[in-house]
C-alpha cells in the first residue's frame, strides 16, 4: 500500500513536471475561471484635408508682329493698324483715314497667305476679300 502511494505521488509529480515543461515550451498557460477578453475595434480616424485656394492663371497676350511687305494677297487681313498706299477689298472695316501717300521702307517682298494677322501692317498694296483693323491709313481704297 505504501508503494501505491509512492507511485501515485511520483505519477502526480511526473505529470506536473511534464505539464510545466510543455507549458514552458509553448508559453501557453491555461487558467480556468478567467473572463474572456474582448477587443473592440478602434474608431475610424478622421482625416481633414485643408481646402486649397484655386490657382490663378494670368494670360499675357503676346504683341502681334509688325509686317512689312510690298504686296499682300489674302482672303483676310487683320491688324490693329494698317498703313497702305492701295487697298482692294469688297469689305473694309475700321476707321479709314485717307492720306496723300504712305512711305514704306524696307519691304520684305510679297505675302500670299489665306490669312494675314499682325499688330501693324505696312504694305504698298493689299488685295483681300476682307480687311479689318482699328485704324486704316490709306491713299487709295477700292471696294470691289
Amino acid at each position: 500500500m505504501k508503494s501505491r502511494k509512492v507511485f501515485a505521488v511520483a505519477s502526480v509529480f511526473a505529470v506536473g513536471v511534464v505539464s510545466a515543461g510543455l507549458a514552458g515550451a509553448a508559453d501557453v498557460i491555461v487558467q480556468p475561471g478567467q473572463a474572456p477578453v474582448v477587443v473592440q475595434p478602434s474608431q475610424p480616424s478622421t482625416i481633414v484635408v485643408p481646402q486649397q485656394q484655386p490657382s490663378t492663371t494670368v494670360v499675357v497676350p503676346s504683341t502681334p508682329p509688325t509686317v512689312q511687305a510690298a504686296d499682300i494677297v489674302a482672303q483676310e487681313v487683320r491688324a490693329q493698324t494698317i498703313y497702305a498706299n492701295k487697298i482692294k477689298a469688297p469689305l473694309v472695316q475700321g476707321s479709314v483715314h485717307q492720306s496723300d501717300a504712305v512711305k514704306i521702307k524696307d519691304t520684305k517682298g510679297d505675302i500670299k497667305l489665306p490669312t494675314v494677322t499682325a499688330g501693324v501692317i505696312y504694305a504698298d498694296t493689299i488685295k483681300a476679300n476682307s480687311v479689318v483693323a482699328d485704324n486704316i491709313y490709306v491713299r487709295d481704297i477700292q471696294r470691289d
